[in-house]
């Protein structure tokens, strides 16, 4: 072998080795950078499952705690000491907090003990109608949080690849899914969003709903906590279950005297209660299947609509849609892991769907 040949040698198996160690700090994260929860997956694993909330010392700007540590503080916080959700109707609301959150969740994921932290690549879903303004802000805040790499999927593809659709197939599928800030209506065939819908209604409206409900009808005040309860515990979009859940007792405080009392809470109040916030999830469908090509009009008649995400859980909904639309509705075996599911296989496709993603 000659000088020059054996150089040559030398140096391609110098590159080869040195792309096998830079891919060992190349770390692959799929991101639900939901409005009530973020779920971070590495490696199809759930690593991060948390509320997207964060607690902050206002005279030093230090993270006091993220996730349920923070949700457990919210509303409990001596002075000096703040708990922030920065985000709202599913897009940021504050770059800065957000930023942070996703700081204190990325190390939550196992990179704080690297002798030379690993180069991030993230696939982060995001709402089908969000702006490009609000789509800066997420790939911003995922690269001053410590991402190489970023690319981003609209929360209907994700859930509709999580449930486990092939996506890439000529027939049509509407897919709902229901998060913390917004609810998604799409049609999706052949790669690709047809139609879609977003409304401004989901679990944290339903929460609202629920709190002026308990002030209106039983003189009572509670918190976003307590609120989110009711709705895990009594929670319908119907007024009539065949396997209704018991009643809930509810401790707030009094309107009236400003101590602390109980109220005991069915599900058909909670169903009034959300009855208008529901109406509404229930126009957009219908508005999204009138703006829907005939074609695949015929194959949703076929299959059907998809729920995912933790809205709908909400007992009766897929009940009640089904009334509305005249459709069969079926809701995702884990609904609030599909979307962060569907991210994932979209990250571990990265490079061969490339078209799925922004």
């Amino acid at each position: 072998m000659t000088y020059k040949r054996k150089f040559f040698y030398n140096f391609a198996v110098l590159i080869f080795l040195l792309m096998g160690l830079f891919s060992i700090f190349t770390k692959e994260i799929a991101i639900d950078l939901g409005t009530a929860n973020t779920v971070i997956l590495h490696n199809n694993q759930v690593v991060v499952d948390e509320p997207s909330i964060i607690a902050i010392d206002t005279k030093t700007n230090q993270v006091k705690a993220v996730g349920k540590k923070a949700m457990y503080m919210e509303g409990r916080c001596p002075k000096g000491i703040i708990t922030v959700r920065p985000l709202k109707d599913g897009v940021i609301a504050d770059f800065q907090y957000t930023e942070l959150m996703l700081r204190e969740f990325i190390k939550m994921t196992g990179t704080k003990g690297y002798l030379f932290p690993p180069s991030l690549k993230m696939v982060i879903c995001i709402p089908s109608g969000i702006t490009e303004v609000e789509e800066r802000a997420v790939r911003d805040s995922a690269e001053q949080a410590g991402a190489k790499e970023v690319r981003m999927i609209h929360e209907p593809m994700a859930a509709a690849i999580g449930i486990g659709l092939d996506v890439l197939d000529a027939n049509g599928n509407m897919i709902i899914d229901i998060g913390g800030g917004t609810s998604e209506i799409a049609v999706i065939a052949l790669g690709g969003i047809t139609t879609s819908t977003s409304v401004k209604v989901a679990g944290d409206k339903f929460n609202n709903d629920i709190i002026a409900y308990m002030r209106r009808n039983h003189n009572i005040e509670i918190g976003l906590a307590t609120a989110e309860q009711i709705k895990i515990n009594v929670g319908s979009a119907v007024d009539s279950l065949d396997n209704p859940p018991p009643d809930y007792q509810v401790t707030g405080r009094s309107l009236a005297k400003g101590v602390p009392i109980s109220v005991t809470v069915n599900y058909r109040e909670i169903a009034q209660a959300l009855d208008m916030s529901i109406s509404s999830i229930e126009m957009a469908v219908s508005s999204a299947l009138e703006q829907t090509p005939p074609e695949l009009s015929s194959d949703i008649y076929k299959t059907g609509i998809y729920m995912a995400g933790g809205g709908s859980l909400l007992r009766g909904l897929d009940k009640r849609l089904a009334a509305k639309t005249g459709l069969k509705v079926h809701v995702a075996e884990d609904p609030l892991l599909a979307v962060a599911r569907g991210t994932a296989i979209a990250l571990k496709n990265f490079d061969k769907l490339p078209f799925l993603m922004k």
